[in-house]
């Protein structure tokens, strides 16, 4: 076996891999955030569902699962666990029995105003423009993946 023949050399690094470099990227965030979510007492991911309600109010449980990515599975105990926290509030819809409604209770709009609204740009060390440009990006590459694998189901 000759020294280029080497296995290790021909196997790609961890590093060159762009769904490697997705995921962890993903890790620092949720380090970043996680010292202003541990003092509200909110995981990430109840805070994106905070954010999705402020950005739309009264959503079918339905709708805020695709919003965000979330099976209902796996929303509804989150769901259930800010209304036990008092932020939001599940009912049925009267129109249609079948659907449940989620929207913020006053304290859920007031996280707002504690600073929930917390930005990290300036923590990704990245201009304004770059910032843009890399989120614009990384919808792309999440919609393109979505497309696929819809396309193969």
């Amino acid at each position: 076996m000759k020294p280029t023949d080497s296995p290790a050399a021909a196997a790609p690094k961890l590093s060159d891999f762009l769904c490697f470099a997705v995921y962890s990227a993903n890790l620092a965030f949720g380090k970043a955030y996680k010292p202003i979510l541990d003092e509200l007492g909110l995981t990430y991911t109840q805070y994106i569902t905070i954010i999705a309600l402020w950005e739309q109010d009264n959503q079918t449980v339905g709708s805020l699962g695709e919003k965000l990515f979330l099976e209902s599975n796996t929303l509804t105990p989150i769901l259930k666990k800010l209304e036990a926290m008092g932020y939001l509030e599940r009912r049925r819809d009267a129109a249609d029995e079948r659907q449940v409604l989620v929207s913020l209770t006053k304290n859920g709009r007031r996280l707002r105003e504690k600073g929930l609204t917390m930005d990290l740009v300036e923590a990704t060390g990245l201009k304004p423009d770059e910032f843009a440009r890399m989120q614009k990006g990384i919808v792309s590459l999440r919609n393109n993946l979505v497309r696929s694998m819809e396309e193969h189901e």
